[in-house]
C-alpha cells in the first residue's frame, strides 16, 4: 500500500517522533504505526479472522497522539473488503485556529 501511495505521489509514513510527558520528564518517542496519509488519514491494517477490540483502541490511541482526525481500521481477511473497513473519528483534531474560522456548513 505504501508504494501504490508513492507512486501516486501521495505523502506517507510509517514512523513519527511523539513528545511524551511524564512527570516532569520529557522526552521524544519513535511511534511506529502502518501507514499516515498527509498528516490527516491513519491507516492500520490487518488480515485476521476477526478483529479484536484493542485493535481499535490502539488505532483511536495513535490518533490521540498524532493530533490525526481520522483513522481507518482495515482487515484485508475479509472476503468482501468495504466489511473489513472500521471508520473511527477523533472530534478536534488537526485543527488550527485559521482553519475553525473558515469552517463550512452545508
Amino acid at each position: 500500500m505504501l508504494r501504490e501511495l508513492e507512486l501516486r505521489s501521495i505523502p506517507s509514513i510509517t514512523q513519527q517522533l511523539v513528545q511524551i510527558e511524564y512527570k516532569g520528564l520529557v522526552f521524544d518517542q519513535p511511534l511506529r504505526f502502518d501507514i499516515m496519509v498527509e498528516s490527516c488519514l491513519l491507516l492500520e491494517l490487518k488480515a485476521v479472522e476477526a478483529l479484536h477490540p484493542f485493535s481499535k483502541a490502539q488505532l483511536f490511541s495513535y490518533m490521540k497522539l498524532l493530533d490525526i482526525p481520522i483513522g481507518l481500521l482495515i482487515n484485508f481477511h475479509e472476503p468482501v473488503l468495504k466489511n473489513g473497513i472500521s471508520r473511527m473519528i477523533l472530534p478536534g483534531a488537526n485543527r488550527t485556529e485559521e482553519n475553525e474560522d473558515s469552517d463550512v456548513s452545508f
